[in-house]
């Protein structure tokens, strides 16, 4: 057994050799050499490795600090250009902005990918601790810089349309500091600075229908100076990343020949207009100022993660949850009650005569567990509900432990990607045992339905979204081969695991009903009103809604208007309470339905249970109308193409949530009943 046993190891340890690089593992070689390999450590052994493995993954650039000394270069990066007006990202260069002697572009994971990010270094020299006045950007025998008109034109059109311009500094992204007076009608005194930060700056201004292009920045710097021995030489870490945009125009500019330059005094200086229907000529210039702080290095990011009101998002929250359990308790008392009662009487013996005689649920056992038509489709749905499940469970909690903060940069983005992939295997085995419970057959269509029928249409609504987006050049659009690396995590990895997932959940022992199924179906009575399907959608979204409907502001922000969400301690706890109310809500409604003698209840409890994408879908609708500034098609296109992506995966995980529960708390009542 030894062979098969190190040659498994060997390839383990190869899967992650780079811990070995890395100086945490030893070489593949020293491993193999270990004696003797006795059986019983092995499951340990293959523990620990897995573990060191899993705990390598995490590890992203920036999440160890890195020391600066005296004069150390500290490099500035461009990531992209962004506007909530467009939605679409421009890489940094698409602008005619100065560029450094050669271009090199940082490699980049799979979210930072697919979220436009296009990671470039910059012309701008900045050294710690090192202070610079004034400086000149790609100044060439101190000549300005000449805009060509068709640069010009697009450099006024992004200024229109209200772009930002996204650095970063040891991944530390720039700020731009607002400073609001929160007393406006008192005294000078008394008025109190409210200070905050917008992610990047401005690329410039308009006024009074004329375009002004921010050419100078002032990076305002923040170290903290780390404590060490004596006679050793000071180590400095960069804490926080500013920049005030100003406009210059050419001629208050003075240059020398060091590219070296002196800014206008006071307010004297007229700010720099860009003509889109002729050539500019301008400076890029900037300036570098260092300040000592005493905030730490593992606080740094506070300063952007606090940029909202806290105290309204507590309330919200603290407001949402009571709101929740109150009238979770109440349905819970009801149903509870109503059922007790309902089984006391159906058990009696002495009287059973008149119980056949009664309506309601019991009537329908002959019919309740009859398979529905398209019991193929319904399970494949129900599957990629489960993947979807377990994907936002664990991204949710290792999110929440700290391990995809925003320093990460993309990692949210990957790690969902790839244990979507994984968790095929659940979903497979779900569905495949579902359908054998429904009285499937044919498990390889089933499987391959399962495998393409939810990440098909994803991957169909993204392709033409992202054709678009190639229209337009910008950095939005999905690489060719970063497509065809998802196609082939899909048919290679995605695929396989729901097939292997199927055929053992196919081959496990159906659901056990509680009752057979008549031969004959049943005749349905006529259904009251309030029992239609529609209805019954906008009665069962209103509670799983309210407990993430303040939640949904704030995930519509970070997709929409380029902010940072952290807060995934709140999203873990508004998670389970969405849990709750949906299967709650669907044991309702599936009672009413069976106590109306309609049995028909599959796809009905399914497409209710997730009612509340349907409010999502409103709120988004709402959120477009008052939040956003789009005008423009193509960004139209692009928020309500996603935006239905949205409402499909959270129908998908609210109605599989409801249908579990409901299907669970029907095999209950009707095991707990005396059937003839």
């Amino acid at each position: 057994m030894q062979d098969p046993v190190r040659h498994f190891l060997f390839h383990s340890l190869m899967s992650c050799s780079f811990l070995h690089h890395l100086g945490i593992l030893p070489g593949p070689s020293r491993w193999l050499n270990l004696q003797p390999l006795n059986e019983d450590w092995l499951p340990w052994s293959l523990l620990l490795l897995s573990l060191m493995c899993d705990t390598g993954a995490f590890y992203v650039p920036g999440v160890a600090p890195i020391n600066f000394h005296q004069n150390d270069p500290v490099e500035i990066k461009a990531v992209k250009l962004t506007s909530s007006r467009t939605q679409l990202p421009y890489e940094y260069y698409s602008l005619p902005f100065c560029q450094p002697s050669k271009i090199t572009y940082k490699a980049e994971n799979l979210g930072e990918v697919l979220r436009g990010d296009r990671i470039v270094n910059t012309p701008f020299q900045v050294l710690m601790n090192s202070e610079k006045k004034c400086e000149v950007l790609c100044s060439q025998s101190n000549k300005p810089v000449t805009l060509t008109v068709e640069q010009s034109r697009l450099v006024a059109e992004r200024i229109s349309e209200d772009y930002y311009v996204h650095l970063i500094a040891d991944n530390l992204p720039v700020a731009t500091r607002l400073e609001l007076y929160s007393n406006r009608d008192g005294d000078d005194k008394k008025k109190e600075k409210d200070v905050q930060f917008e992610h990047g700056y401005r690329l410039g201004f308009t006024d009074v229908n004329k375009i002004y292009l921010h050419n100078h920045l002032s990076f305002i710097l923040y170290y903290h100076r780390e404590d060490l021995e004596e006679d050793q030489e000071h180590t400095y870490r960069v804490v926080r990343f500013e920049v005030i945009p100003q406009s210059i125009r050419l001629e208050d500019l003075k240059t020398d020949e060091k590219s070296s330059c002196t800014l206008p005094e006071g307010t004297n200086s007229s700010p720099q207009e860009i003509d889109p229907t002729k050539e500019n000529q301008l400076y890029f210039t900037y300036s570098v100022h260092w300040e000592e702080s005493d905030i730490k290095w593992a606080s740094r990011w506070d300063t952007y993660l606090t940029m909202s009101d806290v105290q309204i998002h507590w309330f919200s929250i603290i407001n949402s949850v009571v709101v929740v359990f109150f009238l979770s308790g109440i349905l819970s008392m009801i149903i509870i009650r109503t059922l007790r009662k309902d089984i006391a009487n159906y058990n009696k013996e002495d009287d059973i005569e008149d119980t056949m005689e009664e309506s309601g649920w019991k009537l329908v056992h002959g019919d309740v567990f009859r398979p529905p038509q398209y019991p193929m489709i319904l399970s494949s749905l129900l599957g990629s509900g489960i993947q979807l499940f377990c994907m936002i469970l664990i991204v949710i909690f290792v999110a929440m432990l700290g391990m995809l903060s925003p320093s990460s940069r993309g990692a949210l983005m990957t790690t969902a990607c790839f244990l979507f992939m994984f968790m095929g295997v659940f979903g497979g085995f779900s569905a495949g045992r579902l359908y054998r419970t429904l009285k499937g057959h044919r498990w390889k269509k089933g499987a391959f339905c399962t495998a393409t029928l939810y990440p098909g249409v994803v991957f169909g609504i993204c392709f033409v979204l992202n054709c678009f987006i190639w229209g337009k050049h910008s950095s939005g659009a999905v690489p060719f081969p970063t497509m065809v690396a998802l196609l082939c995590m899909w048919f290679g990895i995605s695929l396989p695991l729901v097939y292997l997932g199927y055929y053992f959940g196919f081959r496990k022992q159906p659901y056990d009903n509680p009752v057979r199924t008549n031969q004959i179906p049943r005749q349905i009575p006529e259904q009251r009103w309030y029992m239609n399907r529609f209805v019954g959608i906008l009665m069962a979204g209103i509670l799983p809604f309210g407990a993430m409907f303040i939640e949904l502001f704030f995930i519509f922000s970070a997709i929409w208007e380029n902010q940072f969400y952290y807060l995934f301690g709140f999203l873990f706890l508004v998670f389970i309470i969405l849990v709750v109310s949906c299967s709650q809500i669907s044991i309702v409604m599936v009672y009413f339905q069976l106590c109306a003698e309609d049995y028909r209840w599959w796809w009905r409890n399914f497409l209710v249970s997730g009612g509340s994408a349907f409010y999502v879908l409103v709120y988004a609708i709402f959120y477009f109308v008052n939040k956003l500034d789009i005008v423009e098609f193509i960004p139209s296109l692009l928020y309500f193409g996603y935006t239905a992506l949205m409402v499909l995966s959270f129908w998908l995980l609210t109605g599989t949530i409801g249908f579990y529960a409901a299907y669970m708390f029907v095999r209950k009542i009707y095991a707990a009943v005396k059937i003839d």
